[in-house]
């Protein structure tokens, strides 16, 4: 089969496309034709040697990724045959294998992918949709609260205007240049504004019209998280789960008086609860998306350029979810 290969870690450029052999599904697995894998911000940092929220750096020569949507083509022992052929989406969990044009998993982690689902949106769903839906339960929407979103054309900010439209929120949507601020206005945001302009608080407020922000879902940190922060009234919710543009330890001069700000992490497994919290959330997002609620977007890749498909994810030059297709 073809993959992508890391053989020393460093630059996009050490992923290389290669022929190797065909993995083979051990008792309780089974191995699917890949049809699209994930890219995630995660997958640039293991490229790099980081280590992060990895248990370990994985050993090299590696195939990267940890998302796969396909078709399953083979039954490891004790794999009942029902599952022969079916469309399904599976995270790897910290196992890589993703970026190939076959992949072993454990059965216990595949989900059928919905009808009217494609293999790039379901990959898309079992994991940005996972994490949206782990963030949701935090965010209490309802038809009086005014949502503001930074990073709104991303993969995570996509699912999130599309989630407060149907909850019947206000939806304001911050994005990066006039192409992606077009995106967030055609998602349904009520008003989406370029965060390169200086003046995009004040356009904010008179849109507002005196009415304060009730939560800040915040992805970035930041000098537009900070802004954005200053748009809560009391008892806003001033939820974090990244930092692209500014890490954790600036969290202090986000805080304003009356402001409740939660840092995300454990936390949504704690509040998904059960004995299988992560299965949880991707049941939740796939029906979500089964039912039309959210659409996930999605920016395809061949799976020969993956490296491009990092270095675009890294210089944030992609909107909504990053897929590599075989």
């Amino acid at each position: 089969m073809r993959a992508i290969r890391l053989h020393a870690f460093g630059p996009a450029e050490n992923l290389t496309y290669e022929e190797i052999d065909d993995p083979r599904p051990g008792p309780g697995q089974v191995r699917v034709a890949v049809e699209a894998a994930g890219v995630h911000l995660l997958d640039t940092a293991v490229r790099e040697g980081v280590q992060g929220p990895l248990p370990e750096r994985p050993t090299l020569p590696t195939v990267p990724g940890r998302e796969i949507a396909g078709v399953v083509e083979s039954l490891g022992e004790g794999v009942a045959a029902l599952w022969l052929g079916r469309r399904v989406v599976a995270h790897l969990g910290f196992a890589p294998g993703g970026y190939a044009e076959l992949a072993v998993t454990d059965v216990e982690r595949l989900h059928e992918i919905p009808a009217n689902l494609d293999f790039a949106q379901a990959v898309a769903m079992i994991g940005t949709g996972r994490t949206t839906m782990g963030i949701l339960q935090f965010a209490e929407l309802g038809p009086g609260s005014v949502a503001v979103i930074p990073a709104a054309a991303g993969g995570i900010g996509t699912l999130l205007v599309q989630y407060a439209r149907h909850a019947g929120a206000t939806v304001v949507g911050l994005a990066g240049g006039p192409e992606k601020t077009a995106r967030v206005q055609a998602n349904g945001a009520d008003l989406a504004v370029d965060y390169t302009d200086p003046a995009w608080p004040a356009k904010v407020r008179a849109h507002l019209a005196g009415r304060d922000a009730t939560v800040v879902f915040d992805g970035v940190g930041g000098e537009v998280a900070r802004e954005a922060v200053a748009l809560l009234g009391p008892g806003g919710r001033h939820l974090v789960f990244g930092w692209s543009a500014g890490g954790p330890h600036d969290a202090g001069p986000y805080l304003v008086d009356g402001v409740s700000q939660q840092v995300l992490g454990p936390a949504m497994m704690r509040r998904a609860g059960g004995p299988e919290p992560v299965r949880t959330l991707e049941l939740r997002a796939l029906a979500e998306a089964a039912a039309g609620r959210l659409t996930p977007a999605v920016q395809r890749f061949p799976l020969a350029e993956a490296a491009a498909a990092h270095r675009a994810l890294e210089t944030r030059r992609t909107t909504g979810k990053v897929v590599l297709e075989p």
